[in-house]
C-alpha cells in the first residue's frame, strides 16, 4: 500500500530528503512543511501549510490526512519535542526525542556525556556568569582556550574561534551579554583549539545498533581557500578520502556506537541520525560536537549516493532492524555540493531577487535542491540566505566538483556568492597519496591487452606487402624494398575529426570515426602524388572502454583495406598516416610515432594525429 509521508522544513536539506523519499516505490505523495519552491508541485512532492509549531494541529492533520510518517528535518523541532508529541498522539515520526536531541540542544549537556562515556572530545569548561568565563580565560585556562561556543541552538553558527584571549573574552561579552545568538547563548562553552582536519561522519541509529554513512566534509568559511567569516555551511563533498576504511570503523566504534550504547544506558535510547562532527588531530580522533539530524548541506551529498531505498532505511531503523538491514551506498562515485547563497550572507541581505537558469542547468547532469527559494507571480525569488545547493555525482571528486560548478554557472541571480573549491582538501589528499600503479593512475594494463588482442585480426586484415601488421609494440616496420620503392621520397599527413566526434558520441556509434580518420589522412597523402602505404594510430583515453575503443579502431581497419594502406603498431603512443615516393631505396623504421630513422640514419619529423577522452569515456581528437 503506497503511504503518504511529511518532511518537516524548508530548506535544502528538506528538499533533499523529499527529492529521496519519492523515488520510492512505497510513497504515494511526499509533503512538505513548509517548503520551499523547489518542493512546490514536484512530481510526488507538494508543499503543506500545515503548522508545524503547533503539535497538536501538526498530530491532527497527519490522521485527517492519513500521512505514515513524519520526517523531522531541522534541530529545533526535534529539541521542541516534535517526535514525543506526535508519538504519543499515535502518529510515527522519525527522528530523536527531545532528551535525546540534547546532544545536540545543549552543548554543555554534550561535553558532560561524552566525559562520563570516555568519548574523545577537547577540554572544555561551561558557564552561566560572564566574569567566571573572563577570570578562567585570563588565569586559570592550562589549554589554548580560544573557542567560544553558544550552548544552545544556534543555527550552525554559535561558534567563535579567537585568535588571542582578549578575542575569546569579546565573544564571551557578544554572547552573554550582547545576546548575539538570543536565548541560545545564556549559558557558553569555552574549549581547546583543536588543529586538524575536520569531517563529519553520520550514521542511522536504531536505539541500539548504528550504520554510518560515507564520511563527508562541509565547508563553513564563505570564501574559497576557507576564508572569510563563518556560515551555515558553504558546500560539502563524500566521501573524505581523508577519513580510511580503518579510521571509520574507530569511529564507529568510540564515538558512534558509544554515544549510543551511552544514551540507552542513561535510558534516553537514541532512535534517528546521529552526526558527529570530528577534528583529526595528530593526538587522534576528537569529536567536535554533535548533532540529532541530517547535516545540510551533508544531507545534499549523502542521500544521491544512498543506493538503498531511503524509506525502507528509515523503517528498519525505526523498527530496530538495522543490524539485519544495514542500508547500502554507492561505490567508486563521489559527490560535490555548492551552496549559492544571497549578497551580504552571512549577513544582512535582499530577498524577492529573480532566479533564472533552473531548466537549464538540469540539462547539464546535476541536481538542484532549493532552500531559500518561494515563489512569486509564477517565478522562483530568493528568501533566504543560502538559496541554492547544485549537486553533481560523478566517478571521481574533481569531475564532480567541475560538474557542481558548471551546473552553478549554469544558474543565475545579481551577486550570488559561491565557492568554487569545495572539495579541495579531499583533492589535495588524493594528488599527495594517489597510488603509484599503472591502474590508480587510470591505466588498465589488463584492459589494453584485452584490447589488442581484439582488435590483431582487424589489422592483420590491412597486411600489404612490405609490412607485418602485428598490433602492440607501439611503433611498426616497414620494409620498402619488398613493396617494390626505389629512391623514395617521403610523404606525410595528419588531420581530426570534429563535429563528427559529438555527433558520434551523441549517437553512441564510433566505428565511422576512423573511417572518417583515415579517409582524410588519405586524401592529403594522395593529393600529394604519393600512395599510402600504413596507418599508424595511437588511442589515449581517461580510463579504456574497450569496446568504444574496438569500434574506433574496427572502423581504421576497414579504411584502410579500402585505402590499401597497413595498420602498424597499435599501442597507445601516436597516431599518423604516412606513405613514401622512391628515392634511395633506404628502409625506414617508425619510433615512437614521433620521427622516422631512415637506412641513412637521418631523423625526418612526423606528425601526429592524437585521440584523447574525456569524461565518460568519450574519445576526441
Amino acid at each position: 500500500m503506497a503511504v503518504r509521508l511529511l518532511v518537516i522544513g524548508s530548506g535544502g536539506r528538506e528538499h533533499t530528503l523529499a527529492w529521496k523519499l519519492a523515488q520510492s516505490p512505497h510513497i504515494q505523495q511526499v509533503l512538505v512543511a513548509p517548503g520551499n519552491a523547489g518542493t512546490a508541485n514536484c512530481g510526488k512532492i507538494s508543499n503543506s501549510e500545515v503548522s508545524v509549531s503547533n503539535h497538536s494541529i501538526l498530530a491532527q492533520f497527519c490522521k485527517e490526512h492519513s500521512v505514515g510518517l513524519v520526517v523531522v528535518g531541522p534541530e529545533v523541532p526535534l529539541a521542541a519535542g516534535m517526535v514525543d508529541d506526535l508519538q504519543a498522539a499515535g502518529v510515527p515520526c522519525f527522528g530523536p526525542s527531545a532528551k535525546a536531541a540534547q546532544l545536540e540542544a545543549s552543548k554543555s549537556f554534550s561535553k558532560a556525556f561524552m566525559d562520563r562515556h570516555g568519548i574523545p572530545t577537547a577540554n572544555w569548561c561551561s558557564f552561566t556568569d560572564p566574569q567566571e568565563a573572563f577570570c578562567h580565560l585570563n588565569n586559570v585556562a592550562s589549554f589554548p582556550a580560544l573557542v567560544v561556543k553558544a550552548s544552545g541552538l544556534a543555527a550552525g553558527k554559535g561558534v567563535i574561534v579567537a585568535k588571542d584571549q582578549e578575542e575569546a573574552c569579546q565573544a564571551v561579552l557578544d554572547i552573554m551579554k550582547d545576546k548575539t545568538f538570543g536565548s541560545a547563548g545564556e549559558t557558553v562553552v569555552v574549549e581547546e583549539l583543536l588543529e586538524g582536519e575536520e569531517v563529519s561522519c553520520l550514521c542511522f541509529s536504531d536505539g541500539c545498533s548504528v550504520s554510518p554513512m560515507p564520511p563527508a566534509q562541509d565547508h563553513k568559511r564563505l570564501q574559497d581557500g576557507d576564508l572569510g567569516p563563518n556560515t551555515g555551511g558553504m558546500g560539502a563533498y563524500c566521501p573524505t578520502p581523508q577519513v580510511s576504511q580503518e579510521l571509520l570503523q574507530q569511529i564507529r566504534e568510540t564515538v558512534l556506537q558509544k554515544t549510543v550504547d551511552g544514551m540507552k544506558e542513561e535510558g534516553t535510547p537514541y532512535v534517528g541520525v546521529l552526526y558527529a562532527g570530528l577534528m583529526l588531530t595528530k593526538q587522534g580522533l576528537k569529536v567536535l560536537e554533535f548533532n540529532c539530524r541530517f547535516g545540510d548541506p551533508e544531507c545534499q551529498v549523502l542521500m544521491p549516493l544512498l543506493k538503498s531505498d531511503l524509506y525502507e532505511v528509515l523503517q528498519s531503523t525505526l523498527e530496530g532492524k538495522l543490524a539485519s538491514s544495514p542500508p547500502e551506498w554507492h561505490q567508486d562515485r563521489s559527490a560535490v555540493t555548492v551552496v549559492m547563497a544571497s549578497p551580504g550572507y552571512p549577513g544582512s541581505y535582499k530577498k524577492g531577487v529573480a532566479i533564472t537558469g533552473l531548466s537549464q542547468v538540469e540539462e547539464t547532469g546535476v541536481q538542484v535542491f532549493h532552500a531559500g527559494t518561494s515563489l512569486k507571480e509564477g517565478g522562483v525569488v530568493s528568501s533566504g540566505g543560502r538559496v541554492l545547493t547544485v549537486t553533481a555525482v560523478r566517478s571521481s571528486l574533481e569531475m564532480a566538483l567541475h560538474a557542481a560548478n558548471r551546473g552553478v554557472a549554469a544558474v543565475g541571480f545579481p551577486g550570488a556568492v559561491y565557492r568554487r573549491d569545495i572539495g579541495h582538501r579531499g583533492i589535495a589528499h588524493l594528488a599527495q597519496h594517489r597510488g603509484l600503479t599503472y591502474k590508480d593512475s587510470g591505466v588498465d594494463i589488463a584492459a589494453g591487452n584485452r584490447l589488442v588482442d581484439m582488435i590483431k585480426p582487424f589489422a592483420k586484415a590491412t597486411s600489404r606487402s612490405g609490412c607485418n601488421a602485428e598490433l602492440g609494440g607501439f611503433a611498426g616496420l616497414f620494409d620498402l624494398k619488398a613493396a617494390g620503392f626505389i629512391d623514395p621520397i617521403l610523404v606525410s599527413g595528419t588531420d581530426g575529426v570534429g563535429t563528427k566526434l559529438t555527433i558520434a558520441q551523441a549517437c553512441q556509434q564510433h566505428s565511422t570515426l576512423g573511417q572518417d580518420l583515415v579517409a582524410m589522412c588519405v586524401n592529403d597523402v594522395l593529393a600529394q602524388g604519393a600512395e599510402p602505404l600504413f596507418f599508424l594510430d595511437y588511442f589515449s583515453c581517461g580510463r579504456l572502454d574497450v569496446g568504444v575503443a574496438s569500434a574506433v579502431i574496427r572502423g581504421v581497419a576497414e579504411a584502410c583495406c579500402l585505402a590499401g594502406c597497413a595498420l602498424l603498431g597499435e599501442g597507445g603512443e601516436g597516431s599518423l598516416t604516412s606513405s613514401l615516393r622512391c628515392k634511395d631505396g633506404g628502409v625506414c623504421v617508425c619510433e615512437r610515432a614521433h620521427y622516422f630513422v631512415c637506412s641513412g640514419g637521418k631523423k625526418v619529423e612526423m606528425l601526429a594525429v592524437y585521440w584523447g577522452c574525456s569524461e565518460n569515456n568519450k574519445v576526441g581528437f
